[in-house]
């Protein structure tokens, strides 16, 4: 199986690079992954509603051009699953026909609508607010921690 992650920004703490590498590696023994960084659109310090959309549509343009497959935004209005609903989640996109899982996780000011509108699931991690960089690892550690639910690992306790 192939695992997209899409993500505006790129991370900036070490930290944080070293907790997504460990969870790359890892997840080299279950799937195929690719990251891809886009830019994130520069705004002013006070965007206004169009700036934000306009810079959202933009990104969305680069986005759909690695999205394939069962498409998976992480939005604050998405679904909120169990680690055991997301591991099923992924387990039946082969059963229905999907080779690749991709999510995506925007800018700070979130997806586009398209982007939004163009997944199957919309995923939402929590209802706290996390920093966007910490987004990422929480997902991969998400997704690793399915993949051990799949085949019946021991992380999963």
């Amino acid at each position: 199986m192939k695992i997209n992650l899409i993500v505006i920004g790129k991370l900036k703490e070490e930290y944080l690079r070293s907790a997504c590498g460990e969870y790359i590696k890892r997840l080299g023994r279950y799937c195929n992954l690719e990251i891809h960084e886009l830019d994130e659109c520069r705004l002013s310090d006070n965007p206004s509603e169009k700036e934000i959309s306009a810079a959202l549509k933009k990104e969305a343009a680069e986005i759909r051009r690695f999205a394939a497959g069962m498409i998976i935004p992480l939005c604050i209005e998405g679904r909120q699953l169990s680690s055991e609903q997301l591991a099923a989640e992924i387990s039946s996109a082969g059963v229905n026909g999907f080779s690749t899982v991709t999510f995506i996780i925007g800018s700070s000011f979130g997806l586009d609508d398209e982007i939004k509108s163009s997944g199957i699931l919309r995923l939402s991690m929590s209802k706290m607010t996390f920093p966007h960089q910490l987004a990422r690892v929480m997902l991969l550690e998400q997704i690793y921690r399915a993949f051990q639910i799949n085949t019946n690992g021991k992380y999963h306790k």
